[in-house]
């Protein structure tokens, strides 16, 4: 008999709204120093109230429930409640998983782009299922009205007759409204929902994983356009009973991002053979997520995909031996009691025998999850030591992975190496009456030749923080950010001007627009961010700048860009327009280095004898002196070199207010 759940209370219910949230961070714990944490998120997780929540929907408990019919037996579920929206998938259950793969390059090239954004440099091409694709290519429509940004009056005193759209005119998939309707008014506010979860039973979830990630896709386009504090939160996937849905690579580029691997919670019990339906133990199918294993009354977590795919393979029998869909709710419900009763002791064996607390706490997670030595007396060909073993083995490998992930200051102490080697190069440079800018262009020497290796390591290493950063959880990128802000501000301005001095060596012009890296582009606008909280950002401060690197990291580029204005204004080949539109520029360009300059923002070096800045500055003061009535306040500060390397350079020049 199916246990029924009972109506939540006032208290239960208050918790329930806060249980999205909580389950999301449970999930997100990353398990470095200790293994057993796998027993904490399950905890949290069950006594959340979320599994029965989302299994009431799956089963129709819920009352408002509205259900709508898809093409070839996919059919869905939404029900709102308390500001709570669920998204429940189902599959015909003769409908054939078939076990073949559809790769992201075979997708794009068939304008199937809803999982593009998962590819990167580094991981370019994924595949997922086949089957899972099609059924939810050929719902697509549909799928995309169903996070559409509709938002329809639907206030709970209201009254909606719920009618049954028609969707199929002229062989198309449309949408074909002749009275108002249910879906017109719910259609679902998933977009201005301020919580959202998705789940699937059996083949429904691989749908409800796939739907999942075409609303992080969406999220994705829209949040790169908001501010921080604009950007929603990401909605919850939470499965029961699922088949694997892509391979490692597939896995990979989930799991780059903390948010998207966090936003995936798959329930699977030990006695289910739909989890294993695609037999992961021959093909390449690797699982995502957090998996929470249970028995009957027991659970723990896992997030190893590794460790996941050996239980798969290992533990759970490919017969069906009598489980049924409707054990999942005895099992959500025994497994919410048993955590709002705190009764989280496990029930496993005497592990004081275990060589170390890593292979103890694995004994005591299969236990929970109902894998325990007298299954081997049962005849179900499980052998639990071997299991514990290999277990043993993959946790130490991805416990060291997590180290080398998540530690970026170890690698952060060997860039500064690296920049003080730039900083030494500068100080040499300066001391051969050249700056280094103009040295590393130049490419002479063997200390130019050196710092081609800094700048490339520096360079490589700023790239990955930046896409580590933009991967992060919202609160968890802001303090990245924050805590590397000083360190990648001082990479960008020392080394972004040599990566300016190979684009202009090599006859590029315009780097600001065409060359430039987005990785500083990134580092800029933290920049930008810290300064929103700074009431004396714009503020001038005197100050020695002998030794100070040039705030604009784009500096060169707009000297190298003046210098170029110049060649067009001293060709007689130019046109009177041009010679206009170049003058013009200069004119800018004048008022861009003395608004840095009367905030000391400059270094010192650009005055040196053999400067970029000075070859301008002697060129375009070589065009002015032609027009008798020029004058300007940068002509007034560059007339009297004492001006600039003495006053300015210790940091005693006074600007005139205003000039």
């Amino acid at each position: 008999m199916e246990v029924s759940i009972p109506s939540p209370s006032d208290q239960e219910e208050k918790k329930l709204e806060k249980s999205q949230e909580i389950a999301r961070n449970t999930i997100m714990v990353v398990t470095i120093h200790t293994f057993g944490c796998g027993l904490v998120q399950a905890s949290f997780v069950t006594s959340s109230g979320l599994l029965n929540k989302v299994w009431s929907v799956i089963s129709s408990r819920d009352k408002g429930i509205v259900s709508y019919s898809g093409n070839n037996g996919l059919f869905w579920k939404v029900s709102e409640d308390s500001g709570l929206t669920v998204v429940a998938f189902e599959v015909n259950p003769g409908f054939d998983l078939l076990s073949d793969f559809v790769s992201s390059s075979y997708l794009k090239k068939n304008n199937f782009n809803h999982f593009e954004f998962l590819c990167t440099k580094k991981n370019p091409d994924f595949s997922v299922n086949k089957s899972a694709v099609d059924l939810f290519s050929e719902n697509l429509q549909r799928l995309d009205e169903l996070k559409s940004k509709t938002r329809g009056f639907f206030g709970r005193d209201v009254e909606v007759v719920l009618l049954e759209p028609d969707w199929t005119i002229l062989g198309k998939t449309e949408l074909n409204f002749t009275k108002p309707s249910a879906y017109y008014y719910e259609l679902l506010k998933i977009d201005s929902s301020p919580r959202l979860i998705v789940t699937g039973y059996g083949v429904g979830g691989p749908i409800a994983s796939l739907f999942t990630l075409s609303l992080l896709g969406n999220k994705k386009k829209k949040d790169d356009k908001k501010k921080s504090s604009e950007k929603k939160k990401p909605p919850l996937c939470i499965t029961f009973g699922s088949p694997l849905v892509g391979n490692n690579k597939f896995q990979e580029a989930i799991s780059r991002s903390s948010t998207w691997s966090s936003c995936f919670l798959h329930v699977v019990s030990i006695k289910d053979p739909v989890p294993k339906r695609l037999n992961p133990q021959t093909s390449a199918y690797m699982p995502f997520g957090t998996f929470l294993f249970c028995s009957d009354i027991n659970s723990t977590c896992f997030e190893n995909p590794e460790s996941v795919l050996e239980i798969l393979v290992s533990s759970i029998n490919d017969q069906n031996q009598g489980f049924q869909p409707k054990d999942y709710s005895n099992i959500v419900v025994n497994l919410h009691r048993k955590a709002i009763f705190k009764d989280v002791t496990p029930r496993g064996q005497d592990s004081t025998h275990s060589t170390n607390s890593l292979c103890a706490s694995i004994c005591l997670q299969l236990w929970e999850a109902g894998l325990t030595p007298d299954m081997q007396q049962q005849h179900l060909n499980i052998d639990i030591n071997a299991l514990v073993t290999k277990l043993e083995e993959l946790e130490n490998k991805f416990i060291y992975q997590k180290r080398v992930k998540f530690y970026p200051s170890k690698k952060l102490n060997v860039m500064k190496i690296e920049m003080s080697k730039l900083g030494w190069y500068k100080r040499y440079c300066k001391n051969h009456n050249i700056g280094y800018y103009d040295s590393f262009k130049r490419g002479i020497t063997t200390s130019d030749l050196d710092a081609i290796q800094c700048q490339q390591s520096l360079r490589n290493y700023w790239i990955d923080m930046v896409e580590e950063a933009e991967m992060k959880p919202q609160t968890e990128g802001a303090a990245f950010c924050t805590r590397w802000l000083f360190g990648g501000t001082n990479y960008k301005r020392m080394v972004e001007p040599l990566d300016i001095a190979d684009y202009y060596r090599s006859g590029g012009k315009d780097y600001v627009a065409k060359g430039r890296s987005r990785h500083y582009i990134v580092l800029e606008e933290w920049l930008e961010e810290e300064k929103k909280d700074t009431s004396d950002s714009n503020s001038t401060n005197k100050k020695n700048v002998e030794s100070i690197l040039t705030f604009d990291s784009c500096f060169w580029a707009h000297v190298e860009e003046a210098i170029l204005s110049c060649k067009v204004l001293e060709d007689v080949q130019s046109s009177v327009t041009e010679k206009e539109e170049e003058t013009g520029k200069l004119l800018e360009f004048e008022k861009y280095v003395y608004g840095l300059l009367t905030k000391y923002e400059v270094s010192s070096e650009i005055f040196l004898e053999h400067s970029s800045y000075m070859t301008w500055w002697n060129q375009y003061k070589a065009i002015k002196n032609k027009e008798t009535s020029y004058n300007s306040a940068l002509a007034d500060f560059m007339s009297n070199p004492d001006y600039y390397n003495v006053q300015y350079a210790k940091g005693t020049y006074n600007f005139l207010p205003g000039a």
